[in-house]
């Protein structure tokens, strides 16, 4: 048979050598699989994570997507249906149908993402894209009446990064179990934005979490290093946390000017702050700050490290609350 191959089931398949198997000698020097590998998930991803942190992230999506078919296998058994009927009873049939109401409320709420475009041109996706959140919400829901009634227990052990509080300014007690540290920008919006989802977690934790924050001024925003510096000046004076507030509620009043006004609207000595804005006398402690979110695999803003585990951009609140309440779980054990 001209231009044909043949091969076997097995034969496609991958072999999956073990950590301790050698696959390179130099010399007679071994190098081994975990060698490489350890170098390997270090390095970032072309997504700009690292590798160690995608690697988890597909496997615990994966794994997610397991447990959930695994959970409702056994409740549509149990009930003695198919899971589809199950899905169309339990899930699909609970979710409510989108009105045009909420379908303006989004497009007026969203134009930055339609891009201008006519709500008439945009009203059927918008409509597909809230049907098929609400649907997701609907499911979830239903997992968790379903993770009642069955004990689910994850094992599988996330990368966590070593990243020091240093000196950053926190809120907590250093011995919670929880530390949560943020590296951000005065000048990122998506900063600004999700300041408040910060303050619920801070507030639904309470004394459970220690909060620090570190400074990661962005080379395309001009204004946040500056902003940075001048944080960090309030915060020899122990006003870090009220200028911080002042400067995410101004995010279109961060030029000089404006970082002298705030401190002395605060309350700040005024010569002093304007004396150690001008002499950049923080300049090497907000590089100190850069240099450790860039060894910890930040490249961007927000980042957050809870207990060393990476949780980037912009996040909802359950998004914090899951990754929390894991390493709460874990603190049991």
């Amino acid at each position: 048979m001209v231009g044909g191959a043949c091969s076997s089931t097995s034969a496609q398949q991958t072999r999956r050598p073990a950590p301790t198997e050698v696959v390179a000698t130099v010399g007679s020097t071994p190098i081994t699989l975990a060698e490489v590998d350890d170098k390997a998930l270090e390095q970032t991803s072309p997504g700009g994570v690292k590798l160690s942190q995608a690697l988890y992230e597909a496997r615990r999506a994966t794994l997610d997507d397991l447990i959930a078919s695994r959970l409702m296998d056994d409740a549509a058994k149990n009930q003695g249906i198919e899971r589809s009927a199950l899905i169309e009873k339990e899930i699909t049939a609970k979710v409510q149908t989108v009105t045009e109401g909420e379908i303006a409320a989004w497009y007026q709420a969203n134009q930055g993402r339609v891009q201008g475009a006519p709500l008439d041109q945009v009203r059927q996706p918008i409509r597909s894209y809230l049907t098929q959140q609400r649907m997701q919400d609907v499911r979830e829901q239903y997992l968790e009446t379903l993770k009642k009634k069955t004990t689910v227990r994850v094992m599988l052990d996330p990368p966590r990064q070593t990243v020091a509080a240093a000196n950053g300014p926190s809120k907590g007690s250093a011995t919670a179990p929880i530390e949560m540290i943020e590296f951000s920008d005065f000048q990122c919006p998506f900063c600004q934005r999700a300041d408040p989802t910060v303050q619920q977690v801070l507030s639904t934790y309470g004394d459970r979490i220690r909060f620090v924050y570190r400074h990661y001024p962005l080379p395309n925003h001009p204004a946040a290093r500056p902003a940075a510096e001048a944080a960090a000046c309030a915060n020899d004076q122990g006003k870090f946390w009220l200028y911080h507030d002042r400067l995410f509620a101004s995010p279109s009043k961060l030029a000089d000017g404006d970082l002298k006004q705030h401190a002395a609207e605060l309350g700040l000595n005024a010569a002093q702050f304007n004396g150690c804005v001008d002499s950049h006398k923080f300049r090497a402690q907000v590089d100190a700050d850069m240099k450790a979110g860039e060894e910890a695999g930040v490249n961007g803003t927000q980042a957050f490290f809870v207990n060393g585990r990476m949780l980037s951009g912009a996040q909802p609140f359950d998004a914090f609350k899951r990754l929390i309440d894991e390493e709460l779980e874990t603190k049991k054990r």
